[in-house]
């Protein structure tokens, strides 16, 4: 009887970690890639995520006639592990930038550096982890601190992937940030925690990323 109640126990507290878990990353999870967060706000992003997000309401949108993006970083950096290998790592930079490149250049040319009416988009990858799913809750590690599956007694069940950034924009021209986004997202479940992560995994999410920023944009031009 007694484990019975324990084990009842045990499922309502599992539950209630995991409902409260939040769709944002929360202000304790900040890189500290950007230089001020104390603006940031919670806002939908246009596919309909929940993000934190700050633009200048100052900004003239209009007066960029081209967008450079900056190499994608890791911050700070990680340590690479047989679960998160460095290959994987240097693989999701490179893909987040090809995908910024690919949607934000569909309205806005590219250019080869910062200068006057010129956007500079600085995006970095702030957070790589898995964790089995079902028993933690949502939730991203600082990459500074783990790059490595959570284990538990189970290596049998799902592993989920998460990733998350931090991106400025600024202006070419004087430096001045007009806006700025912090988010995360959940890639492609892994079969067992001994699965090594692909970029793969996540180029979902970071499609998703890319996307919205264009959409932003798009948004921002049409007021």
């Amino acid at each position: 009887m007694k484990l019975a109640v324990m084990m009842s126990t045990l499922c309502i507290a599992t539950l209630g970690v995991v409902g409260c878990s939040s769709k944002t990353v929360s202000p304790e999870e900040y890189s500290g890639f950007l230089k001020d967060y104390s603006q940031l706000k919670e806002a939908k992003s246009p596919s309909g995520a929940e993000v934190m997000r700050w633009v200048d309401p100052k900004v003239d949108i209009n007066k960029y006639s081209s967008v450079y993006i900056e190499p994608t970083q890791l911050y700070p950096k990680p340590q690479a592990t047989v679960k998160i290998p460095q290959q994987t790592l240097n693989g999701i930079t490179s893909y987040y930038d090809q995908a910024l490149k690919r949607e934000i250049g569909k309205s806005l040319p590219l250019a080869t550096g910062p200068g006057p009416g010129v956007i500079v988009v600085r995006a970095a990858i702030t957070a790589v982890s898995s964790s089995t799913e079902g028993l933690k809750p949502y939730e991203v590690i600082p990459i500074a601190l783990v790059a490595a599956a959570v284990t538990t007694a189970s290596g049998s069940r799902d592993q989920e992937t998460t990733l998350a950034t931090e991106a400025v924009f600024l202006d070419g021209g004087n430096n001045k940030v007009v806006a700025q986004v912090v988010r995360k997202g959940t890639g492609k479940p892994l079969e067992n925690d001994s699965q090594v992560m692909k970029p793969s995994d996540v180029k979902g999410v970071i499609d998703g990323w890319a996307a919205d920023m264009h959409q932003s944009y798009l948004k921002l031009k049409a007021k």
